[in-house]
């Protein structure tokens, strides 16, 4: 993958993060605040705890710290992929929500 590729894919998950954090707001009372700093968005939610997704231009990467710890993306082609193994950024992004919000919240891409 060429560096404009990655841009242009990370760019587009960074956006979707955006546009789901409205989308809940819209539809819950999950008072989900998203900041966007270049290429971070931070999460925040009403109990003050934080998810922070940023990318990793070097790596070609995607990286997610949540309470539960940090995590690696890379594109497989298809969609980000978690480099140890546990699985697709939306999906594991929707459980380290849904933890850290004390509510089902889901993230799509």
């Amino acid at each position: 993958m060429t560096d404009n590729e990655y841009l242009d894919l990370a760019e587009q998950l960074l956006r979707r993060v955006e546009v789901c954090c409205d989308r809940i707001n819209e539809l819950s009372d999950a008072d989900l605040d998203n900041q966007r700093v270049g290429g971070m968005v931070t999460l925040t939610f009403a109990n003050r705890s934080q998810i922070v997704i940023n990318l990793q231009k070097p790596l070609h990467e995607v990286w997610m710290a949540a309470r539960s710890g940090g995590f690696h993306y890379k594109w497989d082609g298809a969609s980000w992929q978690d480099t140890k193994g546990s699985g697709e950024f939306f999906a594991h992004l929707s459980r380290c929500a849904t933890e850290q919000a004390g509510q089902a919240l889901v993230f799509s891409s």
